[in-house]
C-alpha cells in the first residue's frame, strides 16, 4: 500500500478508560481503520494530560490514574481520512479529534537490493 506525500493526519485525544462494546475504545478505533483499509494506526498512552472537564490524569506513583490520556493517529490519504471519518462519528462520545496536512517522507521498510 502506498501513501501519497502530501497526506493526512487523524488524531483522536481519548481515555484509557473508554470501552465500545466492552472493548477499549483506542482498541476498537484501531481495528475498524485496519477493516477499512487504512494505511496504518498508532496507539500513544499520555504520562499525564487533561481534557475538557480539567481533571488531571497522571502516571505518577502517589497520584495514579486509571484513565491516562491516550492519542491515536492514522495517517493516510485525505480521502480515505474523510471516507473514515462517518465511521469514527459513530464511535465516540467524547474526546477530542484532530485533522492536519502533513508531507510523508517515508513509507514502509526499504525494498530488497
Amino acid at each position: 500500500m502506498a501513501i501519497p506525500e502530501n497526506a493526512t493526519l487523524l488524531r483522536m485525544f481519548v481515555g484509557e478508560k473508554d470501552r465500545l462494546e466492552h472493548r477499549p475504545l483506542y482498541e476498537a478505533i484501531v481495528l475498524r481503520a485496519r477493516e477499512h483499509g487504512l494505511a496504518g494506526a498508532t496507539v500513544l498512552r499520555g504520562l499525564l494530560g487533561f481534557g475538557a472537564s480539567s481533571m488531571l490524569h497522571t502516571a505518577k506513583i502517589l497520584r495514579l490514574s486509571d484513565d491516562l490520556p491516550i492519542v491515536i493517529e492514522i495517517v493516510d490519504a485525505e480521502q480515505q481520512i474523510e471516507s473514515f471519518l462517518p465511521a469514527l462519528e459513530e464511535m465516540l462520545t467524547s474526546g477530542m479529534v484532530t485533522i492536519e496536512k502533513i508531507r510523508v517522507l517515508r513509507y514502509g521498510a526499504e525494498a530488497a537490493r
